[in-house]
């Protein structure tokens, strides 16, 4: 029986497939590091939308990466209350302000907040079969938290939009499942 591959062809079909392999592995964010948990002082963890503390003397990770961007991007969708006195701790990154929590707002896992390049900008988040436009005002740390800073809630991980009470409801998800969705998102 006649082979349709050459010896080469094969060779190089290999050489090909093993580059698209580590490509692809590059591609991949994983853990950068890990902080260690501490218990925060009595009243000082906001608790509020479900909002975990940290635990003293558990590891959590830290990311200084975000899964690579696409016209769909999969991410996991979060509850937080920009309000001033809300579980997202003190006034947003991008312009040291407190934002209403109805206002489409979001802040977005280190990774793809970019160092800030996406302050302002508005992206349009997919879930539960509808579409919202939010603009990003502030970071979901992926590379600090248990701290006073962070609220003494445990650093983001690295797949997180963490939105205002607003974009759950033009979502229209009932109240009820606030807290976590599976979503996708792109630049608006």
């Amino acid at each position: 029986m006649k082979s349709f591959f050459s010896n080469g062809s094969i060779v190089l079909l290999v050489i090909l497939l093993s580059t698209i392999c580590l490509v692809a592995e590059a591609q991949q964010c994983r853990p950068s590091g890990k902080i260690r948990g501490r218990k925060a002082p009595a009243g000082q963890c906001n608790k509020e939308n479900d909002s975990d503390c940290c635990v003293a003397g558990k590891m959590y990770p830290t990311y200084k990466c975000s899964p690579p961007l696409s016209g769909s991007t999969k991410a996991y969708l979060t509850l937080n209350s920009f309000e001033k006195n809300g579980d997202g701790g003190g006034p947003s990154e991008c312009d040291n302000q407190y934002h209403n929590d109805n206002t489409p707002v979001v802040a977005l896992s280190t990774g793809w907040y970019n160092n800030g390049g996406r302050c302002h900008n508005h992206i349009r988040i997919n879930g539960n079969g509808r579409s919202v436009v939010a603009m990003v005002v502030d970071e979901c740390d992926s590379t600090e938290g248990c701290d006073a800073d962070h609220d003494y809630q445990p650093p983001c991980p690295n797949n997180i939009v963490d939105a205002s009470k607003a974009v759950w409801k033009a979502l229209g998800v009932p109240e009820d499942n606030w807290g976590g969705l599976d979503i996708t998102w792109s630049d608006a």
